[in-house]
Parts: structure tokens; sequence; C-alpha cells
């Protein structure tokens, strides 16, 4: 099997949950982390952590809502290592709720997160691919796309919105880049947090304290897709608990 080490690997969301979990997984596996997030302060720490392990990282806050945030981290990793390997879009947002609650602010946040932001991923990190002849996305999408539930009708749309656009992407991507996606279900993520309701919220809470598993095993997930030969495309990953229906 291929081997991970000095793989270039830039990371949205990545102070916490999922996109913590895979950062530290693929620096211990010899992966140069390009760690991007929100939260200055956390994403220092963990760059700190695999540095005190001795691995390689370096980090950006940014937002995902910003096309120009996601041009300088990708510029990060170019200048900090001259390349860039894999570009993980996981960054993402679920205030979940009824239609009938009209939560339009809710509606236009998740868009912009979920939809836009792995875009501005993609239009920062294609032309890179392309020079390169070789790079792949990973995009961190949702059961919620594969079943839909009540509550989560924009949430799972942006999802599958985003499967749409890396089909396209993949049959357009030629010969040398790669694309993948995977679908997380309950997973022990901050991701209740983002909730404006305080109902289902406390509902989503709950459920995931019954049967939610670790973030590592998406982590282990993506890894298993980026250490494939080059000529192999591992499109789509669903992990769940093996509790959840």
């Amino acid at each position: 099997m291929p081997d991970i080490k000095d793989k270039v690997i830039a990371i949205t969301g990545a102070s916490s949950g999922i996109g913590e979990a895979t950062a530290l997984l693929l620096a211990e596996r010899g992966a140069k982390l390009v760690l991007g997030a929100r939260r200055a302060d956390r994403l220092q720490a963990l760059a700190r952590r695999i540095a005190e392990k001795g691995g390689e990282a370096v980090c950006l806050a940014m937002d995902v809502k910003k096309r120009e945030d996601l041009t300088a981290l990708v510029a990060l990793a170019c200048n900090s290592y001259g390349r860039i390997d894999v570009m993980i879009n996981n960054a993402g947002i679920g205030p979940i709720s009824l239609l009938d609650e009209l939560r339009v602010e809710d509606w236009q946040e998740m868009i912009d997160v979920n939809i836009k932001g792995p875009l501005y991923g993609i239009a920062a990190a294609l032309p890179v691919f392309r020079r390169q002849g070789s790079g792949h996305f990973v995009s961190t999408l949702s059961t919620a796309g594969l079943i839909i539930k009540p509550t989560m009708a924009v949430y799972a749309g942006t999802k599958n919105a985003m499967r749409t656009i890396a089909e396209g992407l993949r049959l357009e991507a030629g010969p040398h880049l790669r694309v993948t996606n995977i679908s997380p279900g309950f997973i022990k993520t901050d991701f209740a947090g983002s909730m404006t309701s305080p109902e289902i919220k406390a509902e989503m809470a709950k459920r995931m304290d019954e049967m939610a598993i670790s973030p590592d095993a998406i982590a282990r997930a993506i890894a298993f897709a980026i250490e494939q030969p080059a000529d192999v495309d591992i499109s789509d990953i669903v992990v769940r608990p093996t509790a959840q229906a």
C-alpha cells in the first residue's frame, strides 16, 4: 500500500471533531498538514500537539465562507511545502429545523458553509492540482443526504448538492485527479452546537450520547482513501454506528 508519508494535506474545519481527528491520524502517518478553521487558539494548540509528536503542521485562522481564505489556505500549503496533494473540505454546520419554522438565516448559513465553502476549496486547489498533474479532493458529507428525515431538508439538501458537484468534478477530473466523498452517521462531535432550535439540539445531543462513535472512525476512512495507489479512486464511503438505523 502506498504511504501517506510526506503528502501535503489541507483540512478545513480542523480545530475539532472529524477535522482534528483526521489531522492527528494523518500526521502520525507522516503527512504534512495545513490546518484551517475559525478558532485560531484551537488550531495553534493542534499544530503544537502534532509538532510535539514529531509531525509537521502549519495553520491558518480562516472562514470557509470567504473565497479568499480558501485561496490563502492553499497558498500556505504551496509556500510551506511546495505543493498540495489533498484538499479535505471538512468544515460544515447543521442548524436543522422544520421548514415551517422558517429559519431562513440558518438555511443561508448552511448554503454558505456546506456548499459555497467546498466550492471555494475546489476553486483554490483545482488549478494547483492541474499544474501538478495530481491531486485528491475529499469531502465530508453525511448520511443525512442518503436518508431524508424531517428537520433535515435543507441540511440534507446541502450535502446532496455537494454529492452532485463532487460527482461532476470526478467526471471532469480526468485520469490524474481523485475525488472522494465520506458520509458519516452519528459521530461524537460538537455538531449539535450549531443548532438553533433548543428542542432539536437537545434531541440530537441525546441521540449522540446513545449511539455516536468516535471521529477516529472517519479519520481512518479518509486515510484509507488517501493511501490508495494513484490509479485507484475511492468515490464514496459511508461510516455509521452499527446501531444507527
